[in-house]
């Protein structure tokens, strides 16, 4: 039995999902006549209480999509140090749109208000670049599966108002937050401009996700789309997976966000682990004692055991809780932690 811990990204469609998806009425989505495409993006925007949607092929390009919308080349986003369009989007904040990223030393992934405000640049001032958007993760993966305060997330639109930037949120684990602090979709269609919603994530879908906005926004996005490559045709088979999934797989998240907070636990419990991030949701970061083991070591030792872990860099290591992470598995997991 393989243990496959490396992302929620490994999951496998479930056999409700493959009916919804061979059943599906599909059309070409190019030229928006994808019935089941239209549904899906529908629905998330009735969902968001937001305009309008857009089906993309992953959540890179929706983020990197919003990102174009906002801004213009040498202007500038202000976003987390931890954030995933900073960290792993290959540089497309620069290459695709020639804009700048600010950093903020912000707590885990997250980050203030007042904080935001410290880095705006004065529009007058132009030796800086223009800053023009304000970006955010929700939940913040390298933070650790860390969910944003929400009053804290009204405080910084209230900044982005006040100094005419666009906010739009990385929503690639929003279901996670959603679930973990018992929030709606509508309390973010509210307060974003834009939100990029992953599908192939927590909801087990095989790809895709959603980017929501104004009728405007979707509109020069679709755009964008096609200049990026991502438009696709018989989609439908793959938005009805989404369609299922926001129906089926939402609630269920919660049983990924118990299954990790156990596993931290247990590894918390074990000498030569050095540290474990604070568990939210679905997500546990940690780090090994090296004076016991090295982190090769461990993860090597672990693969022994057909359980795959994966390392995030400067000694962190990750595992993420999902879909096809069953009770057995996380049994034999427990109990082969508890053997070293």
């Amino acid at each position: 039995m393989q243990i496959n811990l490396i992302s929620d990204t490994v999951t496998k469609p479930t056999a409700g999902m493959l009916d919804a998806m061979m059943s599906a009425v599909v059309g070409d989505d190019v030229f928006k006549e994808d019935p089941t495409v239209n549904a899906l993006e529908e629905k998330a925007a009735k969902l968001f209480g937001m305009e309008a949607a857009l089906f993309f092929p992953s959540g890179t390009m929706t983020n990197q999509t919003a990102i174009k919308l906002h801004t213009q080349p040498a202007e500038q986003l202000i976003c987390d140090k931890y954030a995933h369009i900073y960290n792993y989007e290959g540089g497309g904040v620069s290459f695709n749109s020639g804009v700048s990223c600010r950093l903020v030393d912000g707590t885990r992934g997250t980050m203030t208000a007042a904080q935001v405000e410290a880095v705006v640049n004065p529009p007058d001032f132009y030796h800086s670049p223009l800053t023009t958007l304000v970006c955010v993760e929700n939940t913040a993966n390298k933070g650790g599966g860390t969910c944003w305060d929400f009053g804290e997330l009204k405080k910084i639109r209230a900044v982005c108002d006040a100094h005419q930037l666009g906010f739009h949120l990385d929503g690639a684990r929003l279901w996670n937050a959603l679930v973990k602090k018992n929030e709606t979709p509508l309390q973010y269609g509210q307060l974003f401009d834009t939100i990029s919603v992953c599908l192939s994530k927590g909801l087990g879908c095989p790809i895709g996700s959603l980017l929501l906005g104004t009728k405007e926004h979707m509109h020069k996005a679709i755009r964008i789309r096609k200049l990026f490559g991502g438009g696709m045709r018989q989609s439908g088979f793959l938005a009805a997976a989404g369609i299922y999934a926001i129906d089926h797989h939402v609630e269920r998240l919660s049983e990924d966000h118990k299954k990790a907070i156990e596993i931290g636990k247990a590894l918390a419990a074990k000498p030569f682990i050095k540290k474990v991030e604070p568990i939210e949701t679905n997500i546990i970061i940690f780090e090994i004692d090296e004076s016991f083991m090295t982190s090769a070591d461990f993860v090597t030792n672990l693969l022994e055991k057909d359980i795959l872990i994966i390392g995030m860099g400067q000694g962190k290591l990750r595992m993420v809780t999902h879909l096809d992470y069953t009770d057995a598995m996380h049994e034999e997991l427990l109990a082969q932690l508890a053997k070293f």
